[in-house]
């Protein structure tokens, strides 16, 4: 295994998420040999517990320098099998755990079904309440200095433009470089990941109230 801290910690989140009694509709860990990366991606459904939004994924991105990076400062990881390799453990990689997290939009419900003759009018209501969702959420996430964006795709027909998918996009990172043993890494991604969950479920608060349609 080239990556037994990382898939420990990956045990260490799902054990977090049992406990969190979450809705999690998918849990993987992927691989990619070329890239020299692996990562664990989680998805949960929102669908019966929101009246505006699908889903949440969560995307952990991991690679071989981090994994030899945090070997070679924790005490009992002598043994990792990346320590072996010289480019990795010289390398000056910080281990830092980056964390995509997005939120995944009804289009159909966030948007009129009609217009009011204006091509653009189903892009504008949704862009109105999409600014007070991101004043909103952007008081909330200050203090995790993290960059937030929204994702949107745009199509037409007849009566003008719409959107076809709406994603609020963000990047957390959480730094292992003052951890010295596999128990406290552990540990802190344990106090971390329930202030991720914390945040996580805020937004969907937020985003889900900040919907504002007006009535045909």
């Amino acid at each position: 295994m080239q990556y037994p801290i990382f898939h420990s910690l990956v045990n260490k989140i799902k054990a977090s998420l049992t406990k969190s009694k979450i809705n999690v509709s998918k849990f993987r860990t992927w691989e990619e040999t070329q890239i020299n990366a692996t990562g664990l991606e989680i998805w949960i459904d929102l669908s019966e517990s929101t009246d505006h939004l699908k889903s949440v994924s969560i995307n952990f991105d991991w690679d071989r320098f981090r994994e030899a990076a945090i070997a070679k400062q924790l005490q009992g990881t002598e043994k990792h099998p990346l320590l072996k390799a010289a480019h990795l453990v010289e390398s000056n990689v910080e281990p830092v755990i980056d964390i995509e997290v997005v939120w995944y939009f009804d289009q159909d419900k966030c948007q009129p079904d009609e217009t009011n003759g204006d091509g653009n009018y189903r892009i504008q209501v949704a862009s109105q309440w999409m600014a007070e969702a991101s004043r909103q959420v952007n008081e909330l996430l200050l203090s995790d200095d993290i960059i937030t964006r929204w994702h949107i795709e745009i199509e037409g027909d007849e009566k003008g433009k719409y959107l076809t998918a709406i994603n609020l996009i963000s990047y957390f990172q959480y730094t292992l470089s003052d951890q010295n043993s596999l128990n406290n890494v552990h540990q802190y991604v344990e106090r971390k990941i329930y202030h991720l969950l914390y945040k996580i479920n805020r937004v969907i608060r937020i985003a889900d109230k900040s919907v504002v349609i007006p009535a045909a």
